[in-house]
């Protein structure tokens, strides 16, 4: 088993930051070249690292965090060679608002990247990403002051803040306990259920994936900048890897309709009298996510809310629910890693696939702190979710669980059935979306499926490793 060099992996990619309750994320743009890698060498010994983290040491814990990353329109704009930026993989050199991904991701109507806030390809600005993280809002706002004034100090602008919390429980605004359903990697000294320990290459360059291979990682072609700080590629190549102990990190600013779902939930489980049945309008929420509102699994708790908290996520569905009778084929939590029933393949052979796709999740809420349900969604302004993921390989992970698992209206014998919480899309007359409950004798389907989200703007990161920011401060 590979062990990971933690003191050189930003620790975000292995830490939720649970105890960092107020977060703003920064997007810089530099102005001045020279000037914003002095601020990227003085701020490299800042970045908080995996091994440095409270949940490894036994210390106080910190009260804040500090992590970095940069676009390719950054790392241009820093200077890195047209050759060493083409040794970055495609999808993160093209960006995520191409003709191809807008199709494929399902960024049209009111999520298409025309009409978003920031990161489309009009919008030459976001060059690099810095993530501030804080126990609270105050200690969080205090420590960014700080930074600010140095960054500006430095030939750097900023475009664009997004402030991001956590709530109770840890609960997202539609009202679910969320980021409980993770893999954890070999190497990295936690421990998780057996089948959701994935090989640590799936998601940092420079250690083998779950195809037992060595991830593609930007390797530096046209030397530039003090190369003897970088390692040597792992696969011995001979070059020297900018990429290794780094990731790659999606995010998407997603506007969440929490009136429109609780709306649609109750409309499709009120009574006879037409009042509101909380019970089954909460039991429907809770199939087609996977998860009942404490974070309870409906596969173990199939017909009722425990009315627990719970992070649960050793469970599969080969063994104890192969006909979708508890949760449904179609939920989000069965198709965003279908575990050990992966299609018509056997139990150990589903795994091994399903873990070649995984991400590794986080997640900030913005906007007015409510916890949505069958009688409290009507926020007073938007709200939503600022998705992050962290993949080493963008296609086969974030951009095929989008596409495949998610988008797709065809799962197992169903065909109109999109994910309901990130595959729906706008409503059309030609289109018909449903949710299906498998049942006996005849499975019941919830006609009129709706789109609850809406992106507002993403991109593409690279997230490097704290040896790759010192070096890029060279170039």
């Amino acid at each position: 088993m590979e062990v990971l060099e933690l003191n050189d992996i930003q620790a975000y990619v292995i830490h939720d930051y649970a105890d960092m309750l107020y977060s703003r994320y920064v997007l810089l743009k530099v102005e001045d070249r020279e000037s914003a890698k002095k601020w990227i060498s003085a701020i490299a010994a800042d970045i908080t690292h995996a091994i440095a983290h409270p949940e490894t040491l036994e210390h106080q814990p910190s009260q804040t965090a500090l992590n970095i990353a940069f676009t390719a329109t950054g790392l241009k704009a820093l200077g890195l060679h047209d050759e060493n930026i083409r040794a970055f993989s495609r999808e993160f050199r093209e960006g995520i608002d191409t003709p191809h991904r807008r199709r494929m991701l399902g960024d049209s109507g009111k999520s298409s990247p025309d009409t978003w806030n920031w990161g489309n390809s009009a919008d030459e600005s976001v060059h690099i990403l810095l993530m501030v993280f804080g126990i609270n809002e105050e200690v969080c706002l205090n420590y960014f002051n700080e930074l600010q004034s140095d960054y500006l100090a430095h030939g750097l602008s900023d475009n664009l803040h997004l402030d991001g919390l956590t709530l109770e429980n840890n609960k997202e605004h539609f009202g679910f306990r969320d980021g409980i359903s993770q893999p954890v990697m070999y190497g990295s000294g936690i421990q998780g259920p057996k089948n959701d320990m994935v090989q640590p290459g799936e998601f940092i360059m420079g250690y083998k994936n779950e195809y037992r291979v060595y991830p593609q990682s930007p390797l530096i072609v046209h030397e530039q900048g003090d190369i003897n700080l970088l390692p040597a590629d792992a696969a011995q190549t001979g070059q020297k890897d900018l990429g290794k102990n780094g990731t790659y990190l999606v995010i998407r600013q997603m506007d969440q309709d929490v009136n429109a779902f609780w709306t649609f939930m109750n409309e499709k489980t009120k009574n006879q009298d037409g009042t509101v049945n909380t019970l089954e309008s909460t039991k429907l929420a809770a199939k087609m996510l996977g998860r009942w509102p404490g974070g309870a699994p409906v596969t173990k708790f199939p017909d009722f809310d425990p009315g627990i908290i719970s992070d649960d996520n050793d469970f599969g569905y080969a063994e104890h629910d192969p006909e979708g009778m508890k949760c449904p084929f179609g939920s989000h939590l069965r198709r965003a890693n279908p575990r050990d029933s992966f299609e018509d393949n056997g139990a150990k052979l589903s795994v091994t696939l399903s873990n070649r796709h995984r991400i590794i999740r986080r997640a900030r809420l913005y906007g007015e702190p409510i916890i949505g349900s069958p009688t409290n969604h009507n926020p007073s302004g938007p709200v939503g979710i600022l998705f992050n993921c962290f993949n080493a390989d963008i296609s086969r992970q974030y951009e095929f669980v989008q596409f495949t698992w998610a988008n797709s209206a065809k799962v197992k014998e169903l065909y109109n059935d999109p994910d309901p919480f990130i595959g729906a899309q706008e409503e059309r007359p030609d289109l018909e979306q449903n949710f299906t409950i498998q049942r006996q004798p005849v499975n019941k389907t919830v006609k009129g499926l709706q789109r609850f989200v809406t992106i507002r703007g993403g991109a593409y990161f690279f997230f490097p490793s704290i040896t790759a920011i010192k070096y890029l401060s060279t170039i």
